[in-house]
């Protein structure tokens, strides 16, 4: 275990944590916490070791979203888009990161801290877990956290979430599309590490060609998106752990 000031780091393997930790703030997204996730995210692109990592928060909660009390001290557009911009740089590191990323939710995932559940490429939450996007209740339209949030809940279920700020439990978010699972609390971390086994057991080669591609192509029409995929595939097809995995299949036959 490897512990800074508003980060935590667990490794098992080729599976790691990171743990937001600011539990007195709800794990509230400082500028800190938001640098030093920066920091590591982009130090993780290049990690080969890596086979998926999870993202958590310390204490009673996921995340609240963004810390207020240094919200409310920007005096400039310039100064508040610098914090948005550092935040949106976040979420795209985890969506480029070449392996997946499962959160780990309990409590609340609120604003910005939803923004993150929606970013990760899985997520799994305890049955008492609650999301909102609820900057609408303090004046303030959840803008960024929208952009996550619209890419996993359909149209019209996300701008209710975002005009209302209403909460939802686990198990309407995971009707919703925002989370894949919802566990008993006292299960969560074994449900998240068993799907983290999971995924640390297939080929690194085919989990890094296949998020790449899985995100790229939705946003191409179909055929700029079967001609990127056919091209992955068939870089994927030459790599030697399908060539290894073929064979092995084939010999079980």
């Amino acid at each position: 275990m490897s512990t800074d000031q508003a980060l935590e780091s667990e490794r098992r393997g080729g599976i790691l944590t990171l743990r937001l930790n600011r539990p007195q703030q709800l794990n509230a997204l400082s500028h800190a916490l938001l640098l030093e996730l920066d920091r590591t995210l982009e130090t993780l692109q290049a990690e080969e070791s890596l086979r998926c990592l999870i993202l958590a928060g310390a204490g009673r909660a996921f995340c609240a979203g963004h810390d207020l009390t240094e919200m409310r001290a920007l005096r400039t557009a310039q100064a508040a888009r610098a914090l948005f911009d550092l935040c949106g740089r976040v979420m795209q590191r985890i969506r480029a990161l070449p392996v997946p990323v499962i959160a780990r939710v309990q409590g609340i995932a609120t604003a910005a801290g939803c923004q993150l559940v929606g970013t990760c490429d899985l997520a799994i939450a305890a049955d008492t877990a609650k999301f909102a996007v609820s900057g609408i209740n303090v004046g303030l339209f959840c803008s960024t956290p929208a952009v996550a949030l619209s890419r996993n809940v359909s149209t019209k279920r996300a701008f209710e979430l975002l005009v209302t700020g209403r909460f939802i439990d686990a198990p309407t978010a995971r009707e919703f599309g925002l989370i894949n699972e919802v566990v008993p609390e006292a299960e969560l971390d074994d449900a998240v590490l068993r799907k983290a086994a999971e995924i640390a057991g297939k080929s690194s080669a085919a989990l890094r060609h296949g998020k790449a591609l899985f995100y790229r192509q939705q946003g191409l029409d179909l055929a700029q998106a079967y001609a990127q995929a056919s091209e992955v595939m068939a870089r994927n097809l030459l790599e030697d752990d399908a060539a290894s995995g073929i064979e092995d299949f084939l010999a079980r036959r």
